[in-house]
């Protein structure tokens, strides 16, 4: 006896377009930027802005795939994709991520090699360029931000516009260490600093993405606590084959099978169990689980096949 219960799915359907709209606009801005800085790196020859690019162009892209996520999570479930494309987000966000680990490895390196051999930078171009960024930047964080608690699409876009802010302020600080003080190395100093505000937030994200993909317990839900309260549950004997995933970052599922007395199965107390084993799951915990589906099995079938387990 199972049941899949949904709900909300207009609104949520609402706040996907409005997102949508956010990214395209932040992908155009960003596109932008990285064309801008592009050219800056070559006129300035500038490490840190070349680095900043190249962190433009993976953000570019991790946009770009943040973008198509968006337009396939949309796609209707069909029966042989019963989720739909809801996973594409977490797909996406893992892909953001790795690119911007790689980027981050990259630009250590490469900030390292050059604090030895410093390069001449034009300073000038290169605090027009990092204000140019800037600038840029902070649109794009100001459109994505209303929507960056949405789901991890949205958070990893969201992260990857913060990250080129914070990158385009290191710039400019570069650009005018290096116009007062006519200190070169003030460029690969910027560029490690860049590969540090882009690294441990790339490992942070690719580990939650990682989580979902491996469908581990979703964060936040202790399944001892849930499996002590569903055994609470009038009529309930035990619980077993408990088991707790994500398909995407908002859509937490719940299984298990329900050993109930064998009353339970006369005059619809099955059905009022189920009911209230729903309701438990969608309300009582703090990581609320709409989607919840149960076997209900008699006392006496526990004795053929049960072997308690998670």
């Amino acid at each position: 006896m199972g049941h899949d219960h949904t709900s909300g799915h207009g609104h949520e359907h609402d706040h996907s377009n409005v997102n949508r709209t956010r990214l395209a606009w932040a992908f155009a801005i960003t596109v932008s930027i990285l064309l801008a800085e592009i050219i800056g790196a070559l006129v300035t020859n500038s490490l840190a802005l070349l680095v900043d690019a190249a962190h433009m162009l993976t953000d570019s892209v991790g946009l770009l795939l943040a973008l198509t996520a968006a337009n396939l999570i949309q796609r209707k479930p069909t029966l042989k994709r019963t989720w739909g494309f809801r996973r594409a987000e977490v797909l996406s966000a893992t892909l953001q991520s790795a690119l911007l680990l790689a980027v981050g490895i990259y630009a250590a390196i490469d900030a390292v090699r050059r604090l030895f051999v410093p390069a001449e930078v034009h300073a000038e171009g290169l605090l027009i360029f990092g204000i140019v960024g800037l600038a840029g930047n902070l649109l794009a964080m100001w459109i994505i931000s209303a929507g960056r608690e949405a789901n991890l699409n949205m958070r990893a876009a969201f992260l990857e516009v913060m990250n080129d802010a914070l990158g385009s302020v290191a710039v400019i600080i570069a650009a005018l260490t290096i116009h007062f003080t006519g200190w070169a190395s003030a460029d690969s100093i910027a560029a490690l600093v860049i590969a540090a505000l882009i690294v441990p937030r790339a490992v942070k994200l690719l580990g939650e993405t990682t989580h979902i993909l491996l469908e581990s317990t979703p964060r936040g839900l202790d399944l001892e606590s849930v499996r002590r309260h569903l055994e609470d549950q009038a009529g309930v004997i035990a619980v077993h084959d408990l088991h707790a995933s994500q398909i995407a970052s908002n859509l937490p599922v719940l299984t298990a099978h329900i050993v109930a007395e064998d009353h339970m199965f006369t005059a619809g107390a099955a059905g009022q169990l189920l009911r209230e084993l729903q309701q438990c799951v969608a309300d009582h915990f703090e990581v609320s689980i709409e989607h919840s589906t149960f076997q209900i099995e008699p006392g006496s079938h526990r004795d053929s096949d049960y072997h308690s387990q998670c």
